[in-house]
């Protein structure tokens, strides 16, 4: 991984100076939807949708013909990814289930939204990772302080128990700092020729 990185690195030379790249995650649980599937899960870098994962098919859609290469390289990536999108959807669930309570609701329908994403630009990268219910944003992770901010009353509970979770503060930050930042790599090194199109220069 290292080399590949240091490659990346080589590939890419001075020319990203100005450029940020990112890699965004947008997954949605909803219920009372018929028509819609219960959870849907997009990837995009770059402002280019890469994959798509959904609770009907249970499986991921890669969305670009580089990326398919990826998984050819990366034997067992691939099945890795989609039982991450499984675990996913499951704890989703669930927080929807918890955020009805936290709200008082029954019936009709709802939606939970989590985004979670990286940027980088040189040696610079930054990320994130929160929640909206119903269209609001319900809570919000602070990189720089490892805690929560709960933006409504009804997610104070939420942020306190999340607060104390210790190791799962270090993942998040290992994840939108770390691993993160280095699939995005490789992702960029695999599709540049598409993304450097799209590349947002700052």
């Amino acid at each position: 991984m290292k080399a590949l990185i240091g490659l990346l690195l080589l590939v890419f030379g001075h020319g990203v100076s100005s450029v940020i790249h990112s890699l965004q995650y947008f997954l949605t649980s909803s219920s009372g939807l018929p028509t819609f599937p219960e959870f849907v899960a997009v990837a995009m870098v770059d402002g280019v949708q890469i994959g798509h994962y959904d609770s009907n098919i249970q499986g991921i859609v890669l969305k670009q013909a580089w990326m398919e290469q990826i998984y050819r390289d990366h034997p067992g990536e691939l099945e890795s990814m989609t039982g991450m999108a499984l675990g996913a959807q499951q704890r989703l669930k669930a927080k929807m289930l918890d955020l009805k309570k936290c709200f008082n609701q029954t019936g009709s329908f709802h939606i939970v939204q989590r985004t979670l994403g990286c940027e980088w630009e040189d040696d610079t990268t930054d990320g994130y990772h929160q929640y909206g219910y119903d269209g609001e944003d319900f809570i919000a992770l602070d990189l720089k302080t490892l805690t929560w901010v709960a933006p409504v009353r009804q997610a104070v509970t939420t942020k306190q128990r999340w607060d104390q979770e210790r190791a799962a503060l270090q993942f998040n930050k290992y994840f939108l700092t770390k691993q993160c930042v280095d699939w995005l790599k490789i992702v960029l090194a695999y599709g540049k020729s598409t993304l450097q199109r799209t590349g947002r220069v700052t």
